[in-house]
């Protein structure tokens, strides 16, 4: 089981540092990842790791503002969001894949999906 957290209300050109933690299985053999859906939109990638840490990946909106990181032995996972915008606002989510696919194939074959944690970024 994943739970997020760490969401909350931020004027923009602030920070949030999200958290994923798992519960029941060590996520020390999956990827990672953390999606995003604003209202009305489809989700959509924004940050992935591999398992051990050693890559990292992100869609052009947020490269150089956010950073994905894990710590295997806290069985968890971080979203450092810096220089927030309004258009981050959305539901982020995480979620764990097994680690048989490059990152750059960012949507599939995630199979293990937690909750939501609200972010709005107020301009």
């Amino acid at each position: 089981q994943l739970q997020a957290s760490g969401g909350g209300l931020v004027q923009a050109g602030g920070s949030l540092r999200l958290s994923c933690a798992a519960s029941g299985r060590t996520i020390s053999v999956y990827d990672m990842g953390w999606f995003r859906q604003a209202p009305g939109k489809e989700r959509e990638f924004v940050a992935s790791i591999t398992r051990s840490g050693g890559g990292t990946y992100y869609a052009d909106s947020v490269r150089a503002r956010f950073t994905i990181s894990r710590d295997n032995a806290k069985n968890t996972v971080y979203l450092q969001m810096n220089s927030l915008k309004p258009e981050d606002t959305a539901v982020y989510y995480c979620a764990a894949r097994p680690s048989i696919r490059s990152l750059a194939d960012t949507d599939r074959g995630y199979d293990r999906w937690g909750q939501g944690t609200q972010v709005t970024v107020s301009s």
